[in-house]
């Protein structure tokens, strides 16, 4: 019998070797008793680490020094923290059992801190807790954007121009799409700090998943809208777009392409050098909005001087309350539910480490409108507003960002008169050549989620800092359909199924 068991341990380990020179695990965290999938939970190995996914699935790749009898470390608020060799993550599935809360014992020999002077001291402690040096952050960052008209109504009251009737005005309609899903992935370093100048990116490798469909429709009705614009303009003439009260000036020339003569050998050399400098711009503007959007994330961590998310900062605008103890990780953990006292936007739930007063994760979302516009005809409002943040200790033993979450819907909506007006000076007699007239009642939502991974923070000098140079040459490679090849050999945060069964209809 012990001959048996040496031999099919021997076989475990041969057998996990083949997975390690894979160099990837792959699960899903599922609740022992609910069944329910476990999501946000930290896996670490080493000094890396990453997050499961919203469905409690999570990919992680090892580097080439893995060995099968290292530890990785899968730890989630409220569980049983697993800490096994790597020969023993072998299945799809890996079920994590509820935590039974002993921590009531453990605050009886600490002082019995109200949830307030535990929020002091969170503010207290914040510069001696938190890694605001320059660091190298190899990120994994994923926006996910989905568009849908709610109303697209209108009344033609007048047209001038028979091509500019109401069947044409119904097929612009049909060439917008009604519906819109966009989704974008980036793995890339981020170097800086937490400050918006300090902030510069590496790109590694992106991804776009989108429609293109939808850009071929718009396509074909800027060509047709060229046309009629074409045949019945006059070259001189100038438009009047008037909206109520409001009016602007525009030129023919502003609402077409610009054309360029075929046999004109310096026109299409022009051509081919604008459009080299427009595909350098877009390259270059692609790792810039990414960067842009980062910093903007970073400005609203809780500890921001000017974070819209105030509720350490402005904690006299909010009401906190001890709602329990838990384990988060390792570490036992005060949980503070917070809502605002008077005139605050959000809600929501803050895990304190009781050792060192760090918040470890803060979980937020709105109670009311964030904003709220509507003047003449033209509204927006943003209703939700989301998210999370999850912070663990790095090399230097302090903390850093692990996991940032944030989601934001909006509604944007127009329901007033719309008039296009075509003026020409040098015809006798008058001015109005030509004149559009509708009256518009439109309404559309828009929801974007941004989901940040950080693998690895490493510490970085000024002198490096300053000499990292960006090459923004990097941009994102289109997929008509969810491709879980692209990411091979990368570690990312898991897709959702959504993107996952994202695929474009030709």
């Amino acid at each position: 019998m012990l001959k048996i068991t040496i031999k099919l341990s021997t076989l475990c380990i041969l057998l996990f070797s083949v997975a390690i020179n894979a160099q990837k695990v792959s699960s899903k965290l599922i609740d022992s008793i609910s069944k329910e999938p476990v999501p946000y939970a930290n896996i670490i190995f080493k000094t890396s680490g990453t997050i499961s996914n919203e469905e409690g699935k999570f990919t992680f790749l090892f580097g080439k020094n893995a060995k099968p009898t290292d530890t990785l470390m899968i730890s989630c608020i409220g569980y049983e923290t697993i800490k096994r060799p790597l020969t023993q993550f072998t299945d799809s599935v890996i079920f994590m059992a509820p935590k039974t809360n002993e921590l009531r014992e453990v605050i009886l020999t600490n002082k019995n801190y109200t949830a307030k002077e535990i929020i002091e001291k969170v503010r207290e402690n914040i510069a001696k807790n938190y890694n605001f040096d320059l660091t190298k952050k190899r990120l994994f960052f994923r926006e996910s954007s989905h568009q849908n008209f709610v109303k697209t109504d209108y009344k033609l009251k007048k047209s001038s121009i028979k091509e500019f009737n109401k069947a044409f005005l119904d097929s612009v309609l049909r060439s917008v799409p009604k519906n819109n899903s966009y989704y974008t992935e980036v793995l890339c370093d981020l170097y800086g700090n937490f400050t918006r100048e300090k902030q510069k990116i590496d790109m590694i490798k992106a991804s776009e998943l989108y429609d293109k469909n939808n850009e071929i429709g718009l396509e074909a009705f800027e060509d047709k809208f060229e046309r009629i614009i074409n045949d019945n303009v006059k070259p001189d003439s100038y438009f009047k777009i008037k909206s109520g009260i409001f009016s602007q000036k525009i030129k023919p020339e502003d609402l077409q392409g610009k054309k360029v003569d075929s046999t004109d050998a310096e026109a299409l050399k022009k051509k081919i050098e604008d459009q080299k400098k427009r595909e350098a711009e877009r390259k270059s503007n692609f790792s810039k909005y990414r960067k842009t959007t980062l910093a903007s994330m970073m400005q609203d961590l809780f500890f921001q001087e000017k974070t819209k998310l105030n509720f350490i900062r402005k904690s006299n605008k909010y009401n906190f309350e001890i709602a329990d103890l838990a384990y988060v990780g390792n570490d036992a953990a005060y949980v503070i539910k917070f809502a605002p006292k008077g005139g605050a936007d959000y809600k929501g739930t803050l895990y304190v480490n009781m050792e060192d007063f760090a918040i470890l994760r803060a979980d937020y979302e709105n109670v009311k409108l964030v904003k709220n516009f509507k003047l003449l005809g033209i509204s927006f409002s943003i209703f939700r507003s989301k998210g999370k943040m999850i912070f663990a200790k790095d090399a230097t033993d302090l903390y850093s960002l692990q996991y940032l979450e944030k989601e934001d819907a909006s509604r944007f909506g127009i329901k007033r008169p719309l008039k296009i007006v075509e003026k020409n000076k040098n015809v006798k007699g008058r001015r109005k050549q030509n004149e559009l007239s509708v009256k518009l009642n439109m309404a559309m939502t828009n929801s974007e989620k941004f989901e940040v991974v950080v693998f690895n923070t490493d510490a970085v000098s000024s002198t490096t800092f300053e000499s990292f140079k960006e090459k923004n040459t990097v941009t994102a490679t289109y997929m008509p359909a969810y491709n879980p090849e692209f990411w091979k050999g990368y570690n990312i945060i898991e897709p959702n199924q959504a993107i996952k069964d994202y695929t474009v209809i030709e």
